[in-house]
Order: structure tokens, then sequence, then C-alpha cells
């Protein structure tokens, strides 16, 4: 099945210069990168990411935010759209599980990341999305339809003092 899947090489993952690594593993995927930027991370695009952990896991929510806003090392992240037959299944299969500890040693997870002892956060590099219907949220979240490549869900044009393309 033709899918995409959001990738974010969160601000550890950068301080480390581990960009490169990363992209070098995900590209045994034989996935098609369709969008990449480097963005800094506001509290409200933070908070919308992680919705889902304030009501499951409210105790690590704060210092995740705080993680991936770039408070404990840079204040930037790269997120790449990947898009191709699967694309969930196989580059989660190179990341490893969340937690670095429990990740499989030559995943990028059990490679480069760690648990900050000081702050309590899993820093392990990379968020990737991990179902078909988080990929589009997040995907609707980080870009818009013009910062993509292709066009990969329902599109619409409106015109607000100019023409721009957004999500339907």
């Amino acid at each position: 099945m033709i899918e995409q899947c959001l990738i974010i090489i969160k601000p550890d993952g950068l301080v480390k210069s581990l960009t490169g690594n990363v992209i070098t593993t995900l590209s045994e995927t034989k996935l098609k990168i369709v969008g990449a930027k480097v963005i800094k991370v506001s509290r409200e695009l933070a908070e919308k990411h992680y919705a889902q952990l304030k009501e499951k896991k409210p105790h690590i929510f704060e210092p995740t935010i705080n993680y991936i806003m770039g408070k404990f090392h840079t204040d930037r992240v790269f997120a790449l759209v990947y898009h191709g037959e699967d694309a969930i299944e196989k580059i989660r299969k190179l990341c490893g599980p969340t937690n670095p500890e429990e990740a499989d040693p030559i995943s990028i997870r059990g490679k480069f990341g760690r648990i900050n002892s000081k702050t309590g956060v899993l820093e392990n590099v990379l968020h990737a999305s991990d179902s078909k219907e988080n990929a589009e949220r997040e995907i609707r979240l980080w870009f818009s339809p013009g910062e993509l490549t292709e066009t990969i869900y329902p599109i619409k044009k409106e015109i607000v003092k100019e023409e721009r393309i957004l999500w339907k």
C-alpha cells in the first residue's frame, strides 16, 4: 500500500550531526522524499503534535514539549515526508522502538538514542509516524501542500489577499 510517513530529526539528532546518518539509513527503504525543511518548533505546533501524549502520559507531556522545542539542545528540527510502498512499516523497522534502551543496537534509536538522566527525557533522535492516520494528521500539521513535491492528500485553493494552496 502506498503511504506517507513523517520523520522529524529531533534537536538531539541535529546537535549530534546525525542527519546524514539517519537519511543514509532510511535510504535503505527505497522510499521517495517528497518534503523536507528545517523548522523552529513553536509551542502550539509541539502541543498539537503531542496532543495524544497529554491524555495518555501527562507526566511526560511537558518535558517532551520542551525537548522537541529545543529547550535542552538546539531550537530546530529537520522534518521530512517519505512516500512509497509500506512507508510506515519500513521506516519504523529501521528506527527501532521509541525507548532507545529497548531498541536493537543496529537501529537508529539503538545506535544514537539515550535516556537523559538530568531531564528524564527519551532522547531518541527522531520521530516516525506510527500509523497511516497519524501520518496524515502529522504531515498536515508540519507541511503545507506547496511544500511537498507531490500531492499526497486532497487540496483546495482559496483566495485570501493572494492565492494559496491549503489542505482540504
